[in-house]
């Protein structure tokens, strides 16, 4: 059973933007498209450890901000030539209230 934990609503966020989120995992960055997607992942680039909460939001994609590695939503992969991942937390969607799963992210971790 995952454990969801409210985040803030969609208005927080705005489109193409994101915001970062303190759990005891770590910082989760929550992302909102211009579709209104929502997706969060780890807050940090796999290639340098750069904060991708900061980067350019781009369909389903973040750029970041130190070299601007491509970064998916959908997969946490790495696009083009670069490789490496980071974790995708599951998101809930209640009305405007935005919702993530913790357990996703220590389950993996361990």
């Amino acid at each position: 059973m995952m454990n969801w934990i409210a985040v803030g609503t969609l208005s927080d966020i705005p489109r193409r933007g994101a915001r970062c989120v303190a759990t005891p995992q770590g910082k989760i960055a929550v992302f909102r498209t211009a579709e209104d997607q929502v997706f969060a992942i780890e807050d940090h680039c796999p290639h340098k450890g750069g904060p991708l909460s900061q980067g350019i939001v781009h369909g389903a994609a973040v750029t970041c901000p130190l070299h601007n590695w491509v970064i998916s939503l959908e997969t946490g992969k790495a696009l083009g030539a670069d490789e490496g991942a980071v974790r995708t937390i599951p998101v809930r969607i209640e009305g405007e209230r935005l919702f993530i799963a913790l357990e996703a992210l220590a389950s993996r971790a361990a």
